[in-house]
């Protein structure tokens, strides 16, 4: 991985990029007041580096009709038997996160569904893994925050 050292101008382009992805770097430029060039091989120095990596479609999934939210923590019989766990959770194509954790639950799970019957169907499926003891199950009410601007500009106030 290349070393690279982010500047204003960088971080500019990143603020730009997250807002949407697809916005192109003569628009970019023109509000940088830069060359279209210079977007493209400052964006490709940061995608060398590792810093960006690839790019990122955000879906209107109450338009698609899966706007059910339910958190699932997974308790397993034995840690042993996370990796063949989180393989048969990959099997599942509408739990669309899983984080192996400490704590309560040895994995926990987003899961995306058309309603609530259907969510519950999911959640059998999860139960009825092999080397899953139980579930525990939380439903999102409403997603109220999810900035990723805000995390990146902290991050670079760090630097």
């Amino acid at each position: 991985m290349a070393k690279f050292k982010l500047d204003e101008t960088d971080h500019q382009i990143l603020d730009m990029l997250i807002e949407n992805t697809r916005t192109p770097f003569t628009d970019i430029a023109k509000k940088l007041l830069i060359s279209a060039g210079t977007v493209h091989v400052r964006v490709k120095k940061m995608e060398e580096a590792g810093i960006i990596k690839g790019s990122s479609l955000t879906l209107d999934y109450k338009k698609l009709g899966y706007a059910f939210i339910a958190y699932v923590g997974v308790f397993l019989k034995n840690t042993s038997q996370t990796k063949f766990v989180l393989e048969r959770i990959n099997e599942i194509p509408f739990v669309t996160v899983a984080h192996v954790t400490t704590g309560k639950f040895n994995v926990f799970c987003k899961v995306r569904a058309r309603n609530t019957q259907h969510a519950k169907e999911i959640i059998f499926q999860l139960d009825d893994i092999e080397g899953v003891y139980r579930t525990e199950t939380m439903i999102s009410l409403e997603e109220s925050l999810n900035d990723k601007k805000r995390l990146m500009h902290s991050i670079f106030q760090d630097m």
